[in-house]
């Protein structure tokens, strides 16, 4: 399976481009022109199916939504009410930002409740994931951090 922009630098117009060009009013030509140059992308994850949204040159401009525990308030019902509000308010994307709780619980939660492309910081969670264990965010391992990038 190819990329995006491996496609767009073949000169191939993926179902993904099109739908964006439909979305946007633009020919699919300019979403895979802009796509191979680099001034495009289109954020999907081929393992959940989100609401697909071209970012970048041309476009009309993108609601981001940010939401996100804490380590003083863990609710996780409240981020996933958040994400639903973002969405049904019209916002574009989502990040995750969490910092408490059980990052990947929450994540998971978020991602089922919304069909937004959903973004989230890993290395937020590597910092987190080395103050529970090592009680020092300095002490982060290349191997705690590659752990949490694969997840």
């Amino acid at each position: 399976m190819s990329t995006q922009i491996e496609s767009a630098r073949k000169g191939i117009i993926t179902k993904e481009m099109k739908e964006v060009a439909v979305f946007e009013g633009k020919p699919p030509e300019y979403i895979r022109d802009m796509i191979a140059c680099g001034q495009m992308v289109i954020p999907n994850n081929t393992n959940r199916k989100a609401r697909l949204v071209g970012i970048g040159n041309g476009l009309r401009t993108k609601v981001n939504a940010s939401i996100g525990t804490s380590s003083d308030i863990v609710d996780v019902r409240a981020e996933v009410e958040k994400a639903i509000a973002a969405e049904n308010a019209g916002a574009d994307t989502l990040m995750e930002l969490s910092v408490g709780g059980d990052l990947d619980a929450i994540r998971k939660e978020v991602l089922a409740a919304t069909n937004l492309s959903v973004g989230s910081v890993p290395l937020y969670q590597a910092f987190a994931e080395a103050i529970k264990k090592y009680h020092d965010p300095d002490k982060l391992t290349e191997e705690l951090l590659f752990d949490v990038l694969e997840r």
